[in-house]
């Protein structure tokens, strides 16, 4: 990366709902944005957490044993193992940041999950 990033302009020009870009790379982590509305399929991670930051908007996490709500700034780590269901009512933006190993439905396949390679797709465009 020769260039500083903004990852809400970024999420802004994404045109596609629930599909994560990756826009940077730290050690062994992905940095990634995605713009979503309405809910991705309940899933976990079995072998890595995944941290939310909010950039815009309102995101709620559903869990088997309740729910967290988050708003602009704020972030969540959703620790491993635990299922979950991401939802957002209204337009959110959001940055994710993931173990290079985590898929973006977990355990569970869609049609609405992306691999990797679809992940990258922003990145390899640079």
């Amino acid at each position: 990366m020769s260039q500083p990033l903004s990852p809400l302009q970024i999420a802004e020009s994404l045109t596609e709902l629930w599909s994560p870009q990756v826009i940077a790379e730290v050690n062994d982590m992905f940095v990634k944005v995605a713009k979503v509305k309405g809910e991705l399929a309940w899933h976990a991670h079995e072998h890595e957490d995944e941290m939310f930051l909010i950039l815009r908007g309102e995101f709620t996490l559903e869990f088997e044993d309740g729910s967290v709500t988050l708003r602009a700034g704020e972030i969540f780590v959703v620790p491993r193992g635990k299922r979950h269901r991401p939802s957002a009512k209204e337009e959110c933006l959001l940055m994710l940041f993931e173990q290079k190993t985590t898929t973006h439905t977990g355990n569970e396949t869609t049609a609405q999950t992306k691999s990797i390679s679809d992940q990258l797709r922003w990145l390899k465009s640079r």
